[in-house]
């Protein structure tokens, strides 16, 4: 069993063969607005069934339950920014928009003049990554092995 494994199953529960986020789930109201962001800064998520998209919100969740409330909510109004501001510029949201158009919606966020706008950007990008790629299966496809010993194991 792999480091992220362990976290994951510690952070969700199984039910009927799918694992669960944690309760009180503060992805849960903009699931449709993570996913899509998710699916854009890494396009790889595109191919991922039911399963996987437990497995990256559980360990999104799991990084988020020790965190304030308050940065919770921060995270839900980032995320309904993001599928309302292309509206000004391309006349739809973020969601119905093509995978260009929400790049280059983001790449404006990532550079943004506001520094308040650029850190959320960042956090919720790094968040996205940890989610996809602390799946057990992305760890296998990219040749990321932990273990335990550390440095020691490549001796």
């Amino acid at each position: 069993m792999t480091a992220g494994t362990v976290f994951m199953t510690s952070m969700a529960t199984e039910h009927n063969g799918r694992l669960s986020p944690p309760a009180a789930a503060a992805l849960t109201p903009v699931r449709k607005i993570f996913r899509c962001f998710v699916s854009t800064v890494v396009p790889e998520a595109t191919n991922l069934d039911d399963r996987a998209w437990d497995e990256v919100e559980s360990l999104v969740e799991g990084t988020l339950q020790n965190r304030p409330a308050s940065m919770q909510r921060q995270l839900r109004l980032l995320l309904r920014a993001i599928q309302w501001l292309p509206i000004l510029r391309f006349g739809r949201t973020f969601t119905a928009l093509d995978a260009s158009h929400r790049s280059r919606m983001l790449s404006y966020l990532q550079d943004h003049r506001l520094e308040l706008i650029r850190s959320g950007f960042w956090g919720l990008r790094t968040l996205a990554f940890a989610g996809y790629y602390g799946r057990p299966e992305a760890a296998r496809a990219i040749g990321y092995a932990a273990d335990p010993r550390g440095w020691e194991a490549l001796q």
